[in-house]
C-alpha cells in the first residue's frame, strides 16, 4: 500500500524528489493527473497543489481519462480556483469500451457542459502504441470524432493525446473540423510534425521528456515553435524531468522543464514564465484563479 503524504513534514520525510528553486514568476501545469499522482506516489491532492504553488506553479489543468477521473476533475475544479478541468475518454479506454462507448461519451458531454470550471475536452485522440488491433483503433477514431464534436458544441479546448499516430490524428482532425482551440498534449513529434500542428492553430505542450538527452527530435521541434504557441506540462505522475528522472512526477517539478526551455531558447526566465502564463490562458479560454 502506498504511504499517504498529506503534510509538509511527511513530504520532507518521503522519498519524493525535493522542491526545486522557485520560479521568478508563476506558470501553469497545462496537463496533470492529481488523482493518479496520489495513487502512484501517495502525494495528497491538496498538498500536491500547495507544493506546486510554493515554487511558482500556481495553477493546473486536471485531466480526466475516463468517466470516473473526469468526474474527479470536475469536482476538484469546482472547489479549488487554482484548477480547471478537462474531461474525456482516453483513446486506450475507448478501445476497450465496446458497446459502452456511446453512453460514456454522453456522460463526458454532460460533464463538459457543467460549468465554466470545465475548460477542455481531453485527453482524447489516437494511440497506436498500446492499441494495435483494427477494431480497437476504429473505436478510438469514433471516440476522437465524438470528442471533437463536443469541443465544437460547447466551445471547449480540445486536448489531443497522440502516440505513434501523428498522421491519423491530423486526418481525423481535418475531417471532423479543427476546433477554435487545440492543444497537442505531451508533444512527441519532430519539427516537421510540429509545423503541421502549428498550421492548424495548435498549441504544443512540452513535457519533461524535452530534458532527456535522447530527445533530439523533440528539441528540434521546440526550435520551430513560436513563442506564443508553447505550453508546458508534467503529465504527472509520469515523465519526470531531469535531474529527477526516474522519480515520481508532480507539478512542483515543472520548474525544471521551464528552466531547461529558457536555456534552450536563450530567453530570460521571468519573461518565459510570463509568456507561458499568457499562452495557457489563451489556450484554455481565459484566466482562472490567481496567476
Amino acid at each position: 500500500m502506498t504511504t499517504q503524504i498529506q503534510s509538509p513534514t511527511e513530504f520532507q520525510a518521503s522519498n519524493l524528489p525535493p522542491l526545486p528553486e522557485p520560479l521568478p514568476r508563476p506558470v501553469t501545469d497545462s496537463h496533470t493527473h492529481a488523482d493518479s499522482t496520489e495513487q502512484f506516489s501517495g502525494l495528497g491532492v491538496a498538498l500536491n497543489l500547495d507544493l506546486a504553488a510554493s515554487v511558482g506553479v500556481s495553477r493546473i489543468v486536471q485531466v480526466g481519462c475516463d468517466v470516473a477521473s473526469s468526474e474527479f476533475a470536475v469536482n476538484l475544479a469546482a472547489r479549488d480556483p487554482r484548477v480547471v478541468a478537462a474531461v474525456a475518454i482516453h483513446p486506450n479506454e475507448a478501445a476497450r469500451a465496446g458497446d459502452d462507448l456511446d453512453a460514456m461519451l454522453l456522460r463526458i458531454e454532460e460533464l463538459a457542459s457543467s460549468g465554466p470550471h470545465v475548460r477542455a475536452v481531453g485527453e482524447t485522440g489516437l494511440d497506436h502504441y498500446r492499441t494495435r488491433d483494427e477494431a480497437g483503433q476504429g473505436l478510438q477514431v469514433n471516440s476522437f470524432a465524438g470528442h471533437i464534436e463536443i469541443a465544437h458544441t460547447y466551445d471547449k479546448t480540445l486536448v489531443i493525446h497522440d502516440r505513434d499516430a501523428h498522421l491519423p490524428v491530423l486526418q481525423v482532425l481535418d475531417e471532423v473540423g479543427v476546433p477554435a482551440r487545440v492543444v497537442m498534449h505531451c508533444f512527441s513529434g519532430d519539427a516537421t510534425f510540429a509545423r503541421e500542428c502549428l498550421d492548424r492553430g495548435a498549441w504544443l505542450s512540452f513535457p519533461g521528456v524535452v530534458t532527456f538527452s535522447s530527445a533530439n527530435d523533440l528539441r528540434d521541434a521546440l526550435e520551430v515553435v513560436p513563442r506564443d504557441r508553447l505550453l508546458v506540462e508534467t503529465d504527472a505522475p509520469y515523465l519526470t524531468p531531469v535531474p529527477t528522472r526516474g522519480k515520481p512526477n508532480a507539478p512542483y517539478l515543472l520548474p525544471h522543464t521551464v528552466r531547461f526551455i529558457a536555456k534552450q531558447w536563450r530567453m530570460d526566465l521571468a519573461q518565459l514564465c510570463d509568456q507561458l502564463t499568457a499562452n495557457t490562458e489563451a489556450a484554455f479560454g481565459g484566466p482562472w484563479g490567481t496567476a
